[in-house]
């Protein structure tokens, strides 16, 4: 059933995924572009290339670059709007069921599933660093913990009262576990490419 509608609205959650998506959103159409301006014209060369390591054009031709049969920035394009749909129906006064908000919650898990992979893919098969896949990355790790927090707290997902008290306080410090988040996938880069020097290589060679 619905929530009361004497709760109070999750206005920061919204105005959060709103960003979000929509800098999810923007990530998924320039990859879908320069995916589109490869297939059209082989010799193309993604604007997103910045060197040998920071790039777009390794994860767009690899079959990990279209996992389901379709370039994968699609999905993006399918599945940020969505996102950005539900934060404008909030800030609208829309209310929704628990079912819903544990379906979302379903989703974004799946999608932080996926970039967990292809993060993988990316750091130890591709060697390679896509600067909107990462954006697409540091988008994806907060949304889940934010809504995943936010559910638990407000009891959209069944939990006991404790791990309730608990998700209440870890949601106010979903910004520095999305920090402790970037932080692993910089040291793993890091540890398996070597990718600190390497990116400071490519960004001064690109701008020299």
């Amino acid at each position: 059933m619905p929530d009361s509608p004497t709760r109070s609205r999750p206005v920061g959650l919204a105005v959060f995924l709103l960003i979000a998506g929509g800098l999810g959103l923007l990530a998924a159409f320039e990859l879908s572009i320069e995916k589109v301006l490869s297939l059209s014209d082989p010799s193309h060369i993604p604007g997103c290339n910045v060197g040998v390591l920071v790039g777009c054009s390794t994860n767009l031709a690899s079959w990990q670059g279209g996992v389901f049969g379709f370039p994968n920035p699609f999905i993006g394009l399918m599945a940020w709007p969505v996102v950005i749909t539900i934060a404008v129906a909030i800030l609208a006064g829309a209310t929704f069921a628990r079912w819903f908000w544990a379906a979302f919650n379903v989703g974004v898990a799946g999608a932080l599933v996926f970039v967990g992979w292809l993060i993988y893919q990316s750091i130890y098969v591709l060697d390679v660093l896509c600067p909107w896949c990462m954006l697409t990355w540091a988008v994806t790790i907060p949304t889940f913990w934010a809504l995943t927090l936010y559910n638990l707290r407000e009891g959209h997902i069944p939990a006991s009262a404790r791990v309730r008290r608990i998700a209440g306080v870890w949601f106010g410090w979903v910004p520095l576990i999305t920090v402790v988040c970037y932080a692993v996938v910089v040291l793993l880069a890091q540890a398996q490419m070597d990718a600190i020097p390497r990116v400071i290589l490519d960004l001064k060679n690109a701008f020299s």
